[in-house]
């Protein structure tokens, strides 16, 4: 764009393109930055069941959690594994000599909320497929596949 003239009026019109040019920059840069940025996510797998009373010490912060939404006496960390996350990229962990396969995948990231896909497997059939939203902080957890004598948790939990 070539603005041509001079005197008062070209000045006037400098004074007022130039800050909104610089203001949808930054909202640009901010923005993009959001959209293409990583959440580290935290998974944990864990084996619930009612053989024994044992809850694992790496369980302590969501026990009170897992009591009042399942009813089992015994609950084990099978796997505790920390995810980085990109926007439409899904991760898959192999559990149960790859029988299970949980998939994540980012699917937005609003302000301080963010939307997974959750999609679970067993020997190439879907079982459970979800999506939730965290906030950081927070944990959900999903119930899961029955396992022999009880059923697999997932707890989820998010930093970003």
């Amino acid at each position: 764009m070539v603005i041509r003239g001079t005197g008062e009026g070209s000045i006037t019109v400098m004074k007022r393109v130039v800050p909104l040019i610089i203001f949808s920059s930054i909202l640009f840069l901010f923005f993009t930055s959001i959209a293409f940025g990583q959440v580290q996510t935290q998974l944990r797998v864990i084996r619930a069941s009612n053989v024994g009373s044992n809850v694992d010490a790496s369980l302590r912060d969501v026990h009170k959690d897992l009591g009042s939404l399942f009813s089992f006496t015994s609950y084990r960390l099978l796997r505790d594994e920390t995810l980085n996350l990109s926007p439409n990229q899904p991760v898959s962990i192999s559990a149960r000599e790859g029988r299970i396969i949980i998939e994540i995948t980012l699917v937005g990231l609003h302000r301080r909320i963010v939307e997974l896909k959750i999609r679970v497997t067993r020997e190439g059939k879907d079982i459970l497929n979800t999506q939730i939203r965290l906030s950081p902080g927070r944990t959900v957890l999903i119930g899961g596949p029955k396992v022999r004598d009880g059923v697999i948790i997932y707890a989820l939990s998010a930093n970003f």
